[in-house]
């Protein structure tokens, strides 16, 4: 399997640590700035969306633009990876956590097919 074949999380944050060691980034790694990191990267990935309607996302989608939003996610990806190995979250068990709450939040025959916030349920 080559490393492209190996998507888990923990890979791919084994990944990005390696990264950013041979690079001795990681003094600059503390949990605020890369919360700051992350939400700077969330904010360029909405940039590429701003001002569009959705055929002209859609399009975007499907043409040559297409990799810039790619990357985004990526970076997007990237930062919480970081964030997550600083704070020492475990993100498949917070993942998993969070979909049991919203479960719970949002049940299904009050949740079909609502955009409702589980407050208004």
């Amino acid at each position: 399997m080559s490393m492209d074949d190996d998507t888990t999380i923990e890979s791919l944050k084994r990944a990005v640590i390696a990264f950013r060691d041979e690079r001795d980034w990681r003094p600059f790694h503390d949990v605020r700035n890369l919360a700051m990191g992350l939400s700077i990267e969330s904010a360029e990935l909405l940039e590429g969306f701003l001002w569009k309607s959705d055929e002209q996302i859609d399009l975007m989608l499907r043409g040559e633009e297409a990799r810039a939003v790619r990357h985004e996610l990526a970076d997007v990806m990237v930062y919480l990876l970081y964030l997550s190995e600083a704070t020492g979250i475990d993100l498949a068990s917070a993942v998993r956590e969070k979909i049991a709450l919203n479960a719970v939040r949002y049940p299904i025959d009050k949740a079909r097919g609502s955009n409702k916030k589980y407050t208004e349920l």
